[in-house]
């Protein structure tokens, strides 16, 4: 076998393994281990948090949706971190407490979110710390739910399920996060979940971690919790609804900013370094985070040797006719719209897969800033 065959497999192979063979692994692993079950009715003291920018669409909702919950309100308190807002978000954020003091609105500088979120938990009473989007609302019963795992004492993060309004999502991300929250429910029942998502989680106090602002609590809590000796799972009764952003290039800006953001704790903080991982966590990151961030390279390799071994064999003709078919899939999508689905998520695959790229490109090119803009919903 030549070096350029070796080098068409081995991309290939990896590309199928991430998407496919990667759960189908963690299916088998996960059913060697029971199913995590948790003590009910405690209610720790908690502090949702809500960082906010230019949210006034949003924000007056959003304090009714945590109000809402059903939780002991003497042990709720939530806190609106207006990071910069130049609209009417504090003030709207006040006067949808109506005078409930549990609820404060903190108006800071721009800093950043991850600033917003240190600020507010200074601010924070909980033990625990909940925090959210603030167009994301949650069900009524969802912080019960998120603070359940809390009452094993080696968890110290907590991701709830994120689910997209529209059916499947207008734009297919309602598919992603589906496949994605299969994924973390298998990997929270193996070692610990690999990421988690900002509409819906928490972390212990004494767990948490002020982190590089350019970085996310989304990407970087996790593997650092667990690094530290806690456990960080997911709990799929914790339910938040989200709009999808309006249209797919919406979605590839907002991915390619969410990556420019991921890179660093890529690159160079700490998530590819094994120091502190578990054989089963190790495989995780390295699979669900290593392989899925390396995909768009792995497929321009994949494409140039397969390029040049057409005339091998038809093994050669299929593959790089499945390659030209998903790309050719994605430019027709750009016509049909979401009246095809097949077509549709070819589209979305490989403008989800250039954002990885696109926001390696970003960081190395220009750094990563602290704040960044949210991309418009329906």
């Amino acid at each position: 076998m030549t070096v350029v065959e070796i080098a068409f497999w081995v991309s290939a192979g990896l590309i199928v393994y991430t998407h496919a063979g990667y759960p189908l692994l963690l299916t088998v692993l996960a059913r060697l281990r029971p199913a995590p079950r948790y003590r009910t009715g405690g209610h720790p003291a908690v502090s949702l948090i809500v960082a906010a920018h230019d949210e006034q669409e949003v924000i007056e909702e959003k304090v009714r949706n945590a109000l809402g919950l059903d939780y002991p309100p003497e042990r709720l308190e939530v806190i609106v971190a207006s990071d910069g807002s130049t609209d009417g978000t504090a003030q709207l954020a006040r006067a949808a407490a109506l005078g409930e003091p549990r609820v404060r609105v903190i108006e800071l500088e721009r800093g950043g979110k991850v600033k917003a979120q240190d600020a507010a938990v200074d601010a924070a009473g909980g033990d625990v710390l909940a925090f959210s989007d603030a167009n994301a609302f949650w069900k009524a019963d969802a912080l019960q739910a998120l603070v359940r795992p809390f009452a094993d004492p080696d968890v110290g993060y907590v991701c709830g399920c994120l689910v997209y309004l529209a059916p499947g999502g207008s734009n297919q991300e309602g598919v992603y996060w589906r496949y994605e929250n299969g994924v973390r429910a298998l990997e929270s029942r193996l070692a610990s979940v690999t990421a988690g998502n900002g509409a819906i989680y928490a972390v212990r106090r004494e767990a948490y971690l002020r982190l590089d602002p350019r970085t996310s609590h989304d990407l970087s809590f996790p593997f650092n919790l667990v690094k530290r000796g806690w456990r960080a799972v997911y709990e799929p009764a914790a339910r938040a609804v989200e709009r999808p952003v309006a249209t797919l290039e919406n979605e590839f800006r907002r991915k390619r900013r969410m990556m420019s953001h991921a890179w660093p704790a890529v690159l160079g903080g700490g998530l590819l370094d094994p120091r502190g991982y578990g054989p089963a966590y190790a495989l995780e990151v390295y699979s669900h985070r290593g392989l899925r961030y390396a995909t768009p390279f792995l497929h321009v390799i994949a494409f140039g040797t397969n390029l040049a071994l057409l005339g091998r064999g038809g093994v050669y003709v299929a593959a790089f006719a499945i390659q030209v078919g998903v790309l050719a899939g994605a430019l027709l999508a750009r016509f049909t719209g979401d009246r095809l689905r097949l077509l549709a998520l070819c589209r979305y695959y490989v403008l989800m897969t250039a954002s990885l790229a696109a926001g390696l490109w970003d960081n190395l090119r220009r750094g990563t800033p602290a704040t960044w803009e949210r991309e418009g919903v329906r």
